[in-house]
């Protein structure tokens, strides 16, 4: 699987340790920045992120920041974008299952292990479609 990630300067111990996790497990990770600790300003690595993965460039993307409530905001004024806002696995799953989340956003508080949960329970968990579907249907007729 392709997947885009990207974080702010909060994120970048965090985005190093996914981007491990990714690779140990064979997805091909593609980091879309930032790549230091100078401040930036996160709905500009959110839009580059969600807008690559909208186009299709990317099968996912993965999105950091502090609480990862800004860059899930952010990400979710990209038509075509589900991001999800997970801080457990259950979610994580949840998020694929039922609204066929293409962009996971996670906080960078979390801690490695539950980091690492809640990625592989994401990458591993398919859209289950059926009555989901419609409701994802009627989420991109929001959009316009």
């Amino acid at each position: 699987m392709r997947i885009a990630i990207g974080c702010d300067h909060r994120g970048l111990d965090t985005k190093k340790l996914v981007m491990e996790l990714l690779s140990a497990v064979g997805h091909e990770a593609s980091d879309l920045g930032c790549y230091t600790t100078e401040p930036v300003d996160y709905p500009d690595i959110a839009r580059e992120v969600a807008t690559a993965v909208a186009r299709g460039d990317f099968d996912r993307g993965i999105l950091l920041c502090n609480t990862g409530i800004g860059v899930s905001m952010a990400a979710n004024k990209v038509k075509g974008i589900r991001a999800a806002l997970c801080c457990d696995a259950f979610m994580a799953r949840r998020a694929r299952q039922h609204n066929d989340a293409n962009v996971l956003c996670l906080g960078t508080e979390l801690g490695p292990e539950l980091t690492g949960d809640i990625v592989s329970a994401y990458l591993a968990t398919d859209f289950e479609g059926g009555r989901h579907q419609r409701r994802v249907d009627k989420i991109a007729a929001i959009e316009g």
